[in-house]
């Protein structure tokens, strides 16, 4: 590939990360500029800037590294949090990454150490998310406990702080956290009701879903 080429590749990746970042904003699932989004385009992996407002951030503002954290594009800092975008990078086929303090999933992520299947479309997340254990923003630990969390899963919670959610593309790194914190919400408002506890489904039910769900969506073919 061509430095122009890459440099296009890049440019497209980058306006991808920041519409990205601005509809996590819009949908409520961060407040100022907490939360932060990354996208890998080949060895490069490209970040949301610490403390930017995303409303701000323009083509000239991208912010890349390589996989060990040296900085190969831009003149911001890169995340906070970007021990954890690249460990989950180095751990994980992850392509992109989303990671916010959606409300709901915070709040379940203080009660219980595994979002309880309430929903079927936990399998769509390869089962129940996880709790990662607390762990200050920023540190190798939170890092550690992330990828630990996200074993065999595509979303986890973090403990007393937000979500992580992965994907092949950042729309669907970002469709898994909605669908996360969709999930915690019905868990929160069916685990509310007095003298009742949720119904939940087993693992033979959810294993059922994920066969399913296999074949659903549009076949390239037009044969669905």
């Amino acid at each position: 590939m061509t430095d122009e080429a890459r440099g296009d590749v890049i440019d497209k990746a980058w306006r991808e990360l920041v519409a990205t970042a601005r509809r996590t904003a819009a949908e409520g699932l961060v407040a100022g500029t907490s939360g932060n989004v990354s996208v890998r385009v080949g060895d490069t992996v490209l970040a949301t800037p610490s403390g930017v407002p995303y409303d701000r951030l323009g083509p000239g503002d991208a912010v890349g590294v390589a996989l060990d954290g040296t900085r190969v594009l831009g003149r911001l800092a890169p995340t906070s949090e970007l021990p954890l975008h690249l460990a989950v990078y180095r751990a994980t086929p992850a392509r992109a990454v989303v990671h916010t303090h959606a409300v709901h999933a915070t709040a379940v992520s203080t009660l219980v150490t595994e979002l309880p299947p309430v929903h079927y479309m936990a399998a769509a997340l390869g089962g129940p998310p996880r709790v990662a254990p607390y762990a200050p923003y920023g540190t190798a630990e939170l890092a550690r406990r992330t990828v630990r969390a996200l074993r065999g899963r595509t979303a986890c919670l973090l403990g007393n702080h937000g979500t992580v959610a992965v994907g092949d593309t950042l729309d669907q790194a970002f469709d898994r956290t909605v669908q996360l914190e969709w999930m915690c919400r019905v868990w929160l408002a069916a685990a509310s009701v007095p003298g009742r506890a949720p119904r939940l489904l087993d693992a033979a039910q959810l294993a059922d879903t994920a066969d399913r769900l296999r074949g659903y969506g549009q076949d390239p073919a037009g044969e669905r």
